[in-house]
């Protein structure tokens, strides 16, 4: 028999001493970052029992189980609420994968780089934007990588979404109603480009002339016909005060229109539940949001690993569960060690249908890996989970320079009041040829800019 030196209660009561003091501070026997800088490895810093799912379940779960409504009970609190009564009462399932332990598997490696060599150098200034000492944009990788505090880690997460300097996510999208079946189906196309704290693009940090901007993003749909053609354009300032400038082409008017930029809690689309402001639990900019604060910190099952479905040659994934067995993706999590849960309230939405929102964060990389939103009677309203991987699987990879691509794989907005699902999976291609690709520095002419949203407007 093993023995284990330290037991789940050892964890429990070094988190809640953490959270007692207002810390964030990410590991539990030594920080968690510094064992990174040491090999990237993040061994050192947690007890054995919050590095194997086998080891927290005292030999009742292990990697290649899989939790269903049948044993769920015995991880409740390892998942974000409505997670939960999804495998509970719906009939989702989630497989297990090993921890892993290697963080430059858990985010692209240039931005983890970066997030080394630039550790401590990044605050905020005095209208609250992340900058450098000499008071200067950020330069790259994670500004907060050892956050202590719920702001930090939001504002790490609202200054790069994709952490890459440049992304284009083929998408398709699947709407589910009451019944279980598919009401819509989307393909579409989402782009980002950051001319501030790049890393791998040149000119790089900033791209010359654009540093008062954080952000380029678009989204357009190509399939179904009633929406082909229909395009949006955010431009975001970097002054994280300000609302983004937003843009529309609606095929049946011909034209670029310049939309409302705060009604951001309504869908795109007929059928979506998803919202632009739940893009990456942090759609909307860092002070539009208020009240941060640190709630909970724990270990969580999360799909942080073995999202991309190599097998496909479209990189399509598999469904099961709900009435038809279409309602949820195929999904693979693990036991991330610690998970750090920061609630945040809309501040500058008075209308906001939402009263706040708690977000889970992997502690090893800040990335979002669950979001519930409470309605104006504080109860549970809206869902936002997502599944990451590097693309490397079954002696496949997809490559981004010299190493294997990593990127989110699939998504799932689920509105709990009406049961209605958004599922979304990142794909190769979509109709129209749109490929998903990361830091191609021609994503800003084809896809960012009011001339390339007329172009695919008419296309």
């Amino acid at each position: 028999m093993r023995v284990i030196r330290y037991d789940r209660e050892y964890s429990r009561r070094q988190f809640l001493g953490g959270l007692a003091r207002g810390a964030a501070t990410a590991g539990v026997l030594m920080p968690l970052w510094d064992a990174v800088a040491k090999d990237g490895d993040v061994t050192r810093a947690y007890p054995e029992e919050l590095l194997s799912i086998e080891n927290w379940s005292k030999g009742k779960l292990k990697a290649g189980d899989e939790i269903t409504a049948a044993n769920v009970e015995l991880v409740k609190d390892l998942l974000e609420p409505i997670k939960y009564y999804q495998v509970a009462k719906m009939g989702r399932r989630l497989r297990i994968a090993p921890t892993t332990t290697d963080i430059m598997r858990l985010s692209p490696w240039e931005y983890l780089e970066a997030s080394l060599k630039n550790r401590g150098q990044a605050q905020f200034d005095k209208t609250g934007n992340v900058v450098t000492a000499q008071g200067k944009p950020w330069i790259g990788g994670n500004p907060f990588p050892d956050a202590k505090t719920g702001l930090e880690l939001f504002a790490s997460l609202t200054l790069s979404w994709g952490r890459h300097d440049a992304s284009m996510y083929a998408i398709k999208e699947y709407d589910i109603g009451l019944s279980g079946e598919i009401d819509f189906r989307y393909e579409l196309g989402w782009a980002e480009l950051s001319p501030v704290a790049r890393v791998s693009l040149e000119p790089k940090p900033y791209w010359t002339g654009k540093e008062d901007k954080l952000r380029y993003q678009s989204v357009f749909f190509v399939k179904p016909d009633a929406v082909n053609g229909t395009s949006y354009l955010n431009i975001w300032p970097y002054d994280q005060n300000r609302f983004p400038e937003l843009y529309g082409y609606l095929p049946e008017f011909k034209r670029i229109r310049q939309f409302p930029t705060d009604q951001r809690f309504e869908p795109l689309i007929p059928g979506s539940t998803l919202y632009l402001s739940d893009a990456w639990a942090a759609g909307d900019p860092l002070h539009t949001w208020g009240n941060y604060k640190v709630v909970g910190r724990g270990p969580l099952l999360a799909g942080v690993s073995g999202g991309w479905s190599a097998a496909h040659p479209n990189w399509e994934h598999r469904t099961h569960g709900g009435p038809k067995g279409l309602s949820f993706w195929d999904t693979t999590v693990e036991l991330v060690p610690e998970a750090i849960i920061v609630e945040a309230e809309p501040v500058k939405f008075p209308r906001a249908p939402v009263s706040k929102k708690r977000v889970w964060f992997d502690a090893r990389t800040g990335l979002p890996v669950g979001m519930v939103t409470y309605d104006r009677r504080g109860e549970p309203y809206h869902s936002f989970d997502a599944a990451f991987s590097l693309y490397e699987a079954g002696g496949k990879s997809v490559m981004d320079g010299k190493h294997p691509y990593w990127s989110w794989s699939h998504v799932h907005a689920f509105n709990i009041q009406t049961s209605q699902m958004t599922r979304l999976e990142q794909v190769r291609e979509i109709a129209g040829g749109h490929r998903s690709s990361a830091n191609d520095p021609g994503l800003y002419e084809r896809y960012l800019t009011n001339a390339a949203l007329m172009r695919l407007g008419r296309a």
